[in-house]
């Protein structure tokens, strides 16, 4: 299909309620919207790298100038036929990921548009529905902590992931895992300890936790390796996975026994199914992360992680959760499935309420041939 016009949206989308981690805190999310067309057919994709380069190095004001200045045009007026002749024409510009999957994401639902086909099944799934665990970051009190967990334990999330970092780490996990005791937890360190934390994270190993995510730095893999040999949890990776080559070498390195993955940070869809396969191959389980989307970004992680290697619980939010009012139309809901909180696929993709999408733009740039 013949790219003929790409429209590229920088948003910033209020939360209720800040968002943190171990690198920050977020009041409001900052992401990049793309529209894509061909013909009289367009569609909508997302990525959110959030406002400042500390999840990755990568924020929303970049990716809307490198994808409308640089990506963009390469990809004006051609016939793109595949995810992988996309990422072809892409590959001259190194790295960049989310800039790259803002595009990627487009096309792919462009292509679903045009087949008249659900992404999810393009993408290769057999199955429409998938389960999702609930997340809590950093908060105020540890008993605020407890309260919001005893909530997610009573709706019977199947797993719950604390944020961790230093000064909210192994006093705050005692306290959890001895007032929940047989309760499914992962923690995520968003890369904010080094291989010098060894004795916190055996330690850490003590209390049955399911996974620790990215505990060290964000780009690593070697350490990561060396802590995966001296502790029984299974390590996730998450920044470090930033490509293709990134998995690959990860798994030849014994980095991990987990990914998350996320289209935004690997650089769209296209190579999110790839990422999927080679851990399929080497039999490390996968997982659907998210970036506090909006629903068109959302609905996108949905679709992916319907494929069968995905089998840890989502994250993937209600839009209630976060938003007041979510940026798209239709919004992200939870409904139950096996007496599990899920999420289905979605027939047709949530797109942007104009109303709010005006509102909420930062900046916009139309490139055209």
């Amino acid at each position: 299909m013949k790219i003929d016009r790409i429209e590229l949206f920088h948003v910033a989308m209020p939360l209720i309620s800040p968002w943190r981690t171990a690198y920050g805190e977020d009041s409001v999310v900052e992401s990049v919207l793309c529209r894509i067309s061909s013909g009289s057919v367009d569609a909508w994709g997302e990525s959110c790298p959030l406002a400042a380069p500390c999840y990755s190095p990568e924020h929303a004001a970049g990716v809307f100038e490198t994808a409308a200045r640089w990506m963009a045009p390469q990809v004006i007026g051609r016939d793109i036929r595949s995810g992988e002749e996309l990422q072809q024409r892409l590959a001259i510009f190194k790295g960049n990921p989310f800039a790259k999957a803002a595009i990627d994401c487009a096309w792919w639902n462009l292509h679903a548009l045009i087949e008249n086909r659900p992404l999810h099944v393009l993408l290769g799934a057999r199955r429409d529905v998938v389960p999702v665990g609930d997340d809590f970051g950093v908060l105020d009190t540890v008993d605020e902590l407890l309260y919001k967990i005893a909530g997610a334990v009573e709706r019977n999330f199947p797993r719950i992931k604390l944020k961790f970092r230093p000064g909210w780490d192994l006093p705050m996990l005692r306290k959890v895992r001895k007032e929940f005791p047989n309760a499914v937890f992962h923690i995520d360190c968003n890369s904010g300890y080094t291989i010098r934390d060894l004795d916190l994270f055996q330690q850490v190993d003590e209390l049955n936790l399911a996974m620790i995510e990215q505990p060290l730095n964000y780009d690593d893999l070697v350490d990561h390796a060396t802590l995966q040999r001296s502790i029984t949890t299974p390590v996730c990776l998450d920044e470090s996975i930033a490509s293709i080559r990134h998995a690959e070498k990860a798994l030849e390195l014994h980095s991990c026994r987990y990914v998350n993955i996320k289209p935004g940070r690997v650089g769209g869809l296209t190579n999110a199914v790839k990422i999927h396969d080679l851990c399929r191959a080497a039999s490390i389980p996968c997982w659907v992360g998210g970036m506090l989307e909006s629903a068109v970004g959302s609905a996108q992680c949905v679709s992916l992680a319907m494929l069968d290697n995905f089998t840890y619980p989502a994250d993937i939010f209600p839009s209630a959760r976060y938003y007041v009012e979510d940026l798209a139309d239709a919004p992200i809901v939870l409904s139950d499935m096996g007496g599990l909180p899920s999420v289905h696929a979605h027939t047709r993709m949530p797109i942007p309420h104009p109303g709010r999408l005006k509102q909420m733009t930062v900046q916009h740039r139309v490139i055209e041939s």
